[in-house]
């Protein structure tokens, strides 16, 4: 039995040296020839990629590739992968396909329903109808779309390893559905993002497909090889807004990348957590401004002056203040706080401010919430 996994990419990247991965070059057609193989090829919508994303690929897989049992889709930066982080071999595959209909992702537990998290970033009608679509075309699905829309769960990245039969069987369904959406929604307008709406929709209709069909899925561990473009470019960006002391500057550029993009802030994006921290240190560092007259912030950057620090290191050090403060809160949630937890409050002495708001990260109860503080409070 073989596998080939097709690893999509859009930009030369290190491939992994395991023959099973194949890279595929989405949206060829328009695009620099980087000398993989590309979906421009045979039956193909390579055209449609800035709608489509990394479908184009998935339609070419299905529609081009027959010689292969088991076939599956990856990124160039997101692998499939064992808890300890080591990327899938073929072994591997083969392994858990003998006991499971298909590999996905984790599923996603979303702190709100799918729908409303749609509506807050996306263009409502293109989900709505997609879902018109599914009840005129496929409506023994239609039920399962509504229900499981207004819950909190899905899968992403639209990575799967199944069967190449399976595999087909899926993609007839998807491309069938978005072939008559096209005809009902005109996402031309859109910014570059938001133009991948089938896309993001087919993430969430593969949770959908699989939970119709009653398939036993492996929900596999996705892990990240490298960080996004853009997140490195957001962290550069506010890096250098912190080492002027310019949280102002700050909160509208993070304001208006997370309008352009709000996808920067989900795991998939913000790999270590550190965009997330920065919106931290905004927040934090503006209200002891306010009460204070100084902040964190304002103390770290002296620190830095006096010895030739640069914005990196600014950056690198409000991120460990911020990170060690949230590890903290968790340690003082079951009332544990360890020797260097103890020194770290003893030595920085993070305010209330600061105190509170990494713990309302964690905690909502008002009961909780006082009983970690005052844990927190012993040691400042």
């Amino acid at each position: 039995m073989s596998v080939t996994i097709f690893t999509m990419t859009h930009k030369k990247f290190p491939k992994p040296p395991d023959p099973v991965y194949m890279p595929l070059h989405v949206g060829r057609v328009n695009a620099e020839n980087f000398g993989y193989a590309g979906d421009d090829t045979g039956d193909n919508i390579s055209a449609k990629n800035c709608y489509y994303g990394e479908l184009t690929g998935v339609y070419w897989v299905w529609k081009n590739i027959r010689t292969t049992d088991y076939v599956g889709i990856c990124h160039y930066r997101r692998y499939f992968c064992t808890e300890e982080g080591r990327i899938l071999n073929e072994r591997d595959y083969l392994s858990i396909l003998q006991d499971y209909d298909m590999i996905v992702s984790k599923r996603l537990k979303l702190n709100y329903s799918y729908f409303d998290g749609y509506a807050s970033d996306y263009n409502i009608f293109d989900l709505v109808t997609t879902g018109e679509v599914i009840r005129q075309m496929y409506p023994a699905y239609y039920d399962a779309f509504e229900r499981l829309v207004h819950e909190n769960g899905t899968y992403f990245g639209n990575m799967m390893v199944a069967s190449k039969e399976l595999y087909d069987e899926y993609a007839e369904w998807l491309f069938t559905i978005f072939a008559e959406v096209e005809k009902r929604i005109n996402p031309g307008g859109y910014d570059d993002y938001h133009k991948r709406v089938y896309g993001f929709i087919s993430e969430f209709l593969l949770y959908v497909w699989v939970k119709v069909k009653g398939l036993k899925v492996y929900e596999c561990k996705v892990g990240m090889t490298t960080e996004k473009y853009e997140t490195g470019q957001m962290k550069e960006q506010l890096a250098a807004y912190f080492w002027q002391g310019d949280l102002t500057g700050a909160k509208e550029y993070f304001l208006g990348v997370l309008e352009r993009r709000p996808d920067v802030l989900m795991e998939a994006s913000d790999i270590t957590g550190e965009l997330k921290l920065s919106m931290q240190v905004i927040a934090v560092c503006e209200l002891e401004r306010q009460a204070y007259g100084e902040s964190v912030l304002d103390r770290v950057r002296e620190r830095h002056r006096k010895t030739a620090g640069s914005q990196e290191k600014i950056f690198a050090e409000l991120m460990r203040y911020f990170g060690r403060l949230n590890e903290i809160v968790s340690s003082c949630r079951i009332k544990q706080p360890g020797e260097a937890d103890i020194r770290f409050l003893l030595e920085e002495k993070p305010s209330d401010i600061a105190t509170e708001a990494s713990a309302r990260l964690f905690i909502t109860g008002e009961k909780e919430l006082a009983e970690v503080t005052e844990c927190i409070g012993k040691y400042k």
